[in-house]
């Protein structure tokens, strides 16, 4: 199966595709844009919908969910907000179908015609600060710390799986506060969070930042963002986090009693990450053999596989394997025993291999005489035999091992994908030639921002934050710039 995956040298699209179809992640739906997340794909989100769930009820965050529709007045309030989403939205305006004239099909009522259309959700800030207005009288009732895990439509004109979809899922937090320098501070927790999440759980180095005025999200005062690098040298954006300040409780009218009697307008963040995360863990991770998975994300841990020829070998094989598959179950390993008599090991090899299954376990009548079982890492690519005595412990220590060291192979790939420049001719040629994100110099403007976008389809990925202040000039109009800023072509 892997030899039918494109390499990435060849065409990194396509092996990205190929392999997203061919490991069973999601496939091209009936619905223009939209995708189907197979299961295998779907119990990788549900990994990541576990961890961040923990993590953000641990910080005193609850869930609850949201309508789905949207009334168009709503995105009206808030002139940013309707500005940065207006071309990506699907508006409903009929509520009945009748049947056709020739009865061949159904068509749209046309005396059906909503007094107001609706918008499918492209973000939820609108009908939940609408919500929030008869939620928060008093500072009593804040800090609000709400999360929805849901999907949304952005309708996307050029679309691939995963990472541009028309429909997506995600989690988007929406929270409240009495002050501004506590909406801040909520806002950089949740950064804290995801950058937690993403290298420490999905073993993707980020780099964290802050946002241009151009790039911010609609209607944001602030946009903190991380971002991740991609091994054909494209940066994305892998979580935002955004400070509000009063913009949304001002359109909506949201005020709440201070200590002191008088009426505030309550300050405001949001927060999101989507199903894109699992396309940047395709990207950065995976090979020309399939899919590369941490352990921590990884839907199954340890697949062990039996090898016989006959009925008697196989009782034998299989009480060992049933054994280990027990042991390793009560260490709280996600194990699978594949003794399926329809494939060859070879084949289960080869699929296991292409689907990432961080550690497979071969035992056959041989490893029985030895006491021994068959290791084979998805990480390196490496076998050898041990001993199935302290086995349990060892796959522990390996997994372990495994989740440090796909970290640590990306976070060298990045940094090698980072270059410093101070003038044009430099800044374009390692755009060209290597790719990857290049700090520079830039004169603050949007206008400058703009044109180099034009010129190079590199955008401002963030401005990072702890960089020093650096004196310099704008690479492209020779201005004096005040820090480097980091660029790269983005996905």
């Amino acid at each position: 199966m892997a030899k039918e995956l494109t390499s990435r040298e060849t065409d990194y699209a396509k092996w990205y595709n190929d392999l997203v179809l061919k490991a069973d992640l999601a496939e091209n739906s009936g619905v223009r844009g939209c995708m189907v997340i197979k299961p295998y794909g779907y119990s990788i989100w549900e990994k990541i919908q576990s961890e961040l769930d923990r993590k953000f009820k641990e910080t005193g965050h609850v869930n609850a969910y949201f309508p789905l529709f949207i009334p168009k007045s709503y995105l009206s309030k808030e002139a940013a907000h309707v500005e940065g989403f207006a071309k990506e939205c699907a508006v409903v305006t009929h509520y009945r179908l009748k049947n056709s004239p020739d009865n061949k099909g159904v068509i749209v009522d046309e005396d059906a015609r909503l007094e107001e259309e609706l918008i499918v959700r492209p973000t939820s800030e609108t009908i939940i600060w609408d919500t929030y207005r008869n939620w928060i009288q008093s500072y009593r009732d804040l800090p609000l710390l709400i999360n929805q895990w849901a999907n949304v439509v952005r309708w996307e004109m050029r679309t691939r799986l995963f990472l541009r979809t028309a429909e997506f899922l995600w989690q988007e937090g929406h929270t409240a506060h009495a002050s501004r320098a506590e909406a801040i501070s909520e806002a950089e927790l949740m950064l804290d969070i995801y950058t937690d999440f993403v290298e420490n759980f999905m073993a993707i180095p980020v780099i964290r930042g802050v946002k241009s005025a151009n790039e911010r999200f609609a209607g944001a005062e602030e946009t903190y963002c991380i971002e991740a690098m991609m091994q054909d040298g494209k940066a994305l954006q892998a979580g935002t986090s955004h400070f509000l300040g009063q913009n949304f409780a001002k359109a909506f009218d949201v005020k709440f009693a201070n200590k002191e009697g008088r009426e505030e307008y309550v300050w405001a963040t949001s927060w999101g990450v989507s199903t894109r995360l699992i396309g940047a863990l395709i990207m950065t991770h995976s090979d020309d053999n399939g899919l590369v998975l941490p352990p921590k994300l990884a839907p199954i841990q340890v697949v062990i596989v039996p090898i016989y020829r006959s009925s008697d070998e196989f009782d034998q094989v299989n009480a060992v394997a049933r054994g280990i598959q027990e042991n390793l179950r009560k260490a709280g390993v996600t194990v699978k025993y594949d003794n399926r008599d329809t494939h060859k090991p070879g084949w289960k090899f080869n699929e296991y291999e292409l689907k990432g299954v961080p550690i497979r376990i071969a035992i056959g009548p041989k490893d029985l005489e030895n006491n021994q079982v068959e290791i084979s890492r998805r990480d390196t690519l490496q076998k050898f035999t041990r001993s199935q005595i302290g086995l349990t412990d060892h796959i522990l220590d390996l997994l372990d091992d495994i989740q440090k060291n796909i970290f640590q192979k990306a976070k060298s790939f990045r940094d090698s994908m980072i270059s410093s420049v101070d003038t044009w001719e430099d800044f374009t040629q390692t755009l060209d030639s290597k790719g990857g994100f290049v700090y520079a110099h830039w004169d603050g403007t949007p206008e400058t921002e703009e044109k180099i976008k034009e010129l190079t389809k590199a955008t401002i990925r963030c401005i990072p934050l702890g960089n020093k202040p650096e004196d310099g000039k704008c690479i492209l109009t020779g201005k004096p710039s005040k820090r480097r800023v980091l660029f790269a072509r983005a996905y």
